[in-house]
């Protein structure tokens, strides 16, 4: 029984400590692509990656899935209408640390009657780290035929889906 909670722990470990794989949003963490459809030819999309997701996946993520919709919408390329990336940034506690919401054991002490096993002089987070998340968004037009030379925002879409293939991971089968 103990090796299953530990194998069960550590699976739950190791999949907070992956980039967000190329995948629609989960629901849970909406982590993952969405997409909004303004007009027939025009989709917002937004990509978001966890703390372990670096900026250039996310913005090559979002290309992919701007490049998915036109083919599979039936168009050849698409135009960037509107393009940002943000950053969001926070600091996290590293070290011996416990809620002090969450369960804490209680003791008896003569001289303070029954304390907390929490002490906060010394069960502050030793150190602190700066985590940050990456959100990519970007408004795309999708038109068929040859793309327009001269417009560095129109992408062919077959070349974008060819060029970054291969950068794209995908999360594991279910089952």
């Amino acid at each position: 029984m103990r090796a299953l909670v530990f194998i069960a722990a550590a699976a739950l470990l190791s999949a907070c400590a992956t980039a967000t794989p190329y995948q629609p949003a989960v629901s849970n963490t909406n982590y993952g692509f969405q997409e909004q459809r303004i007009e027939n030819n025009r989709v917002r999309i937004t990509f978001r990656g966890n703390t372990v997701t670096d900026r250039e996946t996310v913005e090559t993520y979002l290309l992919y899935r701007a490049a998915e919709l036109t083919l599979e919408g039936g168009y050849d390329y698409f135009i960037v209408a509107n393009r940002d990336t943000e950053e969001h940034s926070r600091l996290q506690g590293a070290g011996p640390s416990r809620s002090r919401f969450g369960f804490d054991y209680w003791y008896f002490s003569p001289r303070r009657g029954w304390s907390p096993w929490y002490d906060p002089f010394w069960d502050e987070p030793t150190s602190y780290r700066e985590v940050t998340r990456y959100e990519a968004m970007a408004e795309i037009a999708m038109f068929s035929g040859r793309k327009p030379a001269d417009d560095p925002n129109a992408f062919d879409a077959r070349e974008v889906q060819s060029n970054l293939q291969g950068r794209i991971t995908r999360p594991p089968p279910a089952g």
